[in-house]
C-alpha cells in the first residue's frame, strides 16, 4: 500500500513553526512512520537540499496534488505539479495523533508553493492510470466534481486526453474552433511552457555584475572607434570635445576681448566688471571735458541731472531692501533717507535723486544750507522736490537724532573746495558720522586729503575717477553719453553695462 503512493506530488503542512512543504514522494516508511520528499519546496521557495524527511507527529495536514501514472515512474527526478483547474482541487489527508492517516475526499486550495504548468504536448501523449487502491478512494471524488471541473476552460485544455478517455461513449465531443484555439495553444505554450527548474534560486547580484563592467575600458573603446571612423560630433577626431555650461553658446565665436575701453592718458587705476571687462579710470579734467562735449551735442545739464537721479534712486531703492521692504504690507515701515546736498551741481544731482525716492514712497529729509543766490539747476530741482512729500531743512537741528536707513552724501565738489571750511559743512559731516547709518556718495571727487564722510558705496557717472579706499564699493551708472562723444575726446569706448544701467566695479 505504501509503495503505491511513491511518485505522488503532495503538500505537507507542518504548522506555523515549520511551514508548508511540497514535493514528490520518494520513500514511505511504515515502521518509523516517516515520509520523504524529493526536490522539495518550502513555502513556495525551492529548498537547497535534494530530499527532506518528515515524521508523522510533525505533519498537521497532507494534501495529494497529483497521482502518478505508469509513465511517471521513469521521471522520478522531475517535479511536476499539475494545475487542477481554477479552484486548485486535490486530496486532503488528515494525520491523527497515532500517526495514521485518514483520506478526506474534499477539494482543497493550495496557495503556498509554486505550481508549474506542464506543456500540453507532454500531457497529450500521457495516459493517466490509477491503481485499484487509489481508484477506490478517488472514484467517488472524481464523480462528484467532474461536472464542475469540466466547466473550467483551463481544465479542458490541460486534461483533454484524460477527459476523452473517461467520457461516456454516447457523450458528444465538443467541437474546437481550430485556428483560434491553435493560436491560443501556441501562446500559452510560449508563456507557461517553461520548466520550473529553469527559475533561478538566488536573487540577481546587481553589485557583483556592476563591478564586472569596466567603464573606462568601454569609453576608451568608444573613443577609439570614433577616432577611426571620424564620427565625433564636435572638434577634430583626435581631440576631446569641450564641455559647455547651460548658459554658454556651443557655436564657435571670436576670442573674447576684455579690454574694450582705452583712454588717451596713463591710467592710475583700473576696475573690472562682474563679467571681467576692464574699465579704466579717467582724470577729473578728462571727465569734465567729456561732460562738456556731451552737453554741446545735446545732452544738457537737465538731462544729465534726470538720468543721474534715476540711476542713483534705483541703486538706493535696492540698498533699502527692494521689493522686500517696499511693498503694501510694510506701509508702517517706510524707509527714511537723509539727503545732504551742497549749493552746486553735485547737490542738484542729489535733489533729483531725492525727488525720485519720494515718488517711491520713501521718507526723504533733504538738508540744503541757505544761500542768497542759488544755481538755476538747484532752483529748478527744488521746485520739483517741493511738490513731493519730502521734507526740506536748512538747519542740522531739524535732522533726525535717531539712525536713519540711508545717508546720501552730495556735499563735496572739486570746484568749491572752500565749502569744506564752512561751519554747516563740518556740522553735517559730524552728524553723518554720529548717525552711524550707511552712506552712499553720488559722483564723489578725488581728494588729496582724507574725506570727512567715509562712504560704504560710491556711484560714478559714465567713467570712474581713481577713487581711493574711502569711497567704499564703487558702482558705475550709464547717463546716456553716445559712443562718438567718447571718441571725440580720445576715448575708445565700448559699453560695459550690458542689460543694466548700474553695474558694480571691482579693483583690478
Amino acid at each position: 500500500m505504501a509503495t503505491d503512493w511513491l511518485g505522488s506530488i503532495v503538500s505537507i503542512n507542518c504548522g506555523d513553526s515549520l511551514g508548508v512543504y511540497q514535493g514528490r514522494v520518494s520513500a514511505v516508511d511504515q515502521v518509523s512512520q516517516t515520509i520523504s520528499l524529493t526536490r522539495p519546496f518550502h513555502n513556495g521557495v525551492k529548498c537547497l537540499v535534494p530530499e527532506v524527511t518528515f515524521r508523522a507527529g510533525d505533519i498537521t495536514e497532507l494534501k495529494i496534488l497529483e497521482i502518478p501514472g505508469p509513465g511517471d515512474n521513469q521521471h522520478f527526478g522531475d517535479l511536476h505539479q499539475t494545475e487542477l483547474g481554477p479552484s486548485g482541487v486535490g486530496y486532503q489527508v488528515g494525520i491523527n495523533q497515532n500517526g495514521t492517516g485518514k483520506l478526506v475526499k474534499k477539494p482543497v486550495h493550495s496557495s503556498s508553493a509554486p505550481q508549474n504548468i506542464p506543456k500540453r504536448t507532454d500531457m497529450k501523449n500521457q495516459e493517466v492510470t490509477i491503481s485499484p487502491q487509489q481508484q477506490q478512494c478517488s472514484k467517488s471524488y472524481v464523480d462528484r466534481h467532474m461536472e464542475s471541473l469540466s466547466q473550467s476552460k483551463s481544465f479542458r485544455r490541460r486534461h483533454n486526453s484524460w477527459s476523452s478517455s473517461s467520457r461516456h461513449p454516447n457523450q458528444a465531443t465538443p467541437k474546437k474552433s481550430g485556428l483560434k484555439n491553435g493560436q491560443m495553444k501556441n501562446k500559452d505554450d510560449e508563456c507557461f511552457g517553461d520548466d520550473i527548474e529553469e527559475i533561478p534560486d538566488t536573487d540577481f547580484d546587481f553589485e557583483g555584475n556592476l563591478a564586472l563592467f569596466d567603464k573606462a575600458a568601454v569609453f576608451e573603446e568608444i573613443d577609439t572607434y570614433e577616432r577611426r571612423s571620424g564620427t565625433r560630433s564636435r572638434g577634430i577626431p583626435n581631440e576631446r570635445p569641450t564641455r559647455y555650461r547651460h548658459d554658454e553658446n556651443i557655436l564657435e565665436s571670436e576670442p573674447i576681448v576684455y579690454r574694450r575701453i582705452t583712454v588717451p592718458h596713463n591710467v592710475s587705476k583700473e576696475f573690472c566688471t562682474d563679467s571681467g571687462l576692464v574699465v579704466p579710470s579717467v582724470s577729473y579734467e578728462l571727465h569734465k571735458k567729456l561732460l562738456s562735449v556731451a552737453e554741446k551735442h545735446g545732452l544738457t545739464l537737465e538731462r544729465r541731472l534726470e538720468m543721474t537721479g534715476v540711476c542713483a534712486s534705483q541703486m538706493a531703492l535696492t540698498l533699502l531692501g527692494g521689493p522686500n521692504r517696499l511693498n503694501p504690507k510694510n506701509v508702517h515701515q517706510r524707509p527714511t533717507v537723509a539727503l545732504l546736498c551742497g549749493p552746486h551741481v553735485k547737490g542738484a544731482q542729489g535733489i533729483s535723486c531725492g525727488r525720485h525716492l519720494a515718488n517711491h514712497d520713501v521718507q526723504v529729509i533733504l538738508f540744503l544750507p541757505n544761500f542768497v543766490k542759488m544755481l538755476e539747476s538747484i532752483t529748478n530741482e527744488l521746485s520739483l522736490f517741493s511738490k513731493t512729500q519730502g521734507q526740506q531743512v536748512s538747519s542740522l537741528k531739524d535732522l533726525p537724532t535717531s539712525p536713519v536707513d540711508l545717508v546720501i552724501n552730495c556735499l563735496d565738489c572739486p570746484e568749491n573746495a572752500f565749502l569744506r571750511d564752512q561751519p554747516w559743512y563740518k556740522a553735517a559731516v559730524a552728524w553723518a558720522n554720529q548717525n552711524r547709518a550707511p552712506v552712499l556718495s553720488i559722483d564723489p571727487p578725488v581728494h588729496e586729503v582724507e574725506q570727512g564722510i567715509d562712504a560704504k558705496w560710491s556711484l560714478a557717472l559714465g567713467l570712474p575717477l581713481p577713487l581711493g579706499e574711502h569711497a567704499g564699493r564703487v558702482y558705475l551708472c550709464d547717463i546716456g553719453i553716445p559712443q562718438q562723444v567718447f571718441q571725440e575726446v580720445g576715448i575708445n569706448y565700448h559699453s560695459p553695462f550690458g542689460c543694466k544701467f548700474v553695474i558694480p566695479l571691482h579693483s583690478a
